[in-house]
């Protein structure tokens, strides 16, 4: 149905800015909330952003609030992930996903989204 590709990660120093991108192939993407979750190395994947199907909507994990901004362009397809302020504790495998269910709200349970990207990496030095 939606089938993201994220871009954009890469080695930045603390306190840095860095977007990322999704790009969601599918003919509805404009009907799926989308999340970022990520990955710490040594630790479990935790979520991180999400939007609703329209845009009008986002949530944010309390570690990111205020330094990382989620949006998207349905005319393109698009999900980003704007950062900012990062610190090392924000190095991870990050990865976007689409909900399950057309038209659902925004979750912040990884077993809510049913096709995920591959991953993009974001390393901070300290």
């Amino acid at each position: 149905q939606v089938q993201p590709v994220e871009s954009g990660g890469g080695p930045v120093q603390v306190g840095a800015s860095l977007t990322l991108s999704c790009v969601a192939s599918g003919h509805m993407f404009d009907s799926y909330a989308m999340g970022w979750f990520r990955q710490p190395p040594g630790k479990k994947r935790e979520f991180v952003a999400g939007v609703s199907w329209s845009g009008g909507t986002t949530e944010y994990a309390d570690s990111v609030r205020g330094r990382f901004t989620i949006s998207r362009d349905n005319s393109k397809n698009l999900v980003l992930l704007q950062m900012s302020s990062l610190r090392p504790e924000d190095a991870a495998a990050y990865q976007c996903a689409a909900l399950g269910k057309p038209y659902g709200r925004i979750s912040t349970m990884e077993l809510d989204y049913d096709y995920w990207g591959q991953g993009t990496v974001v390393t901070v030095s300290s």
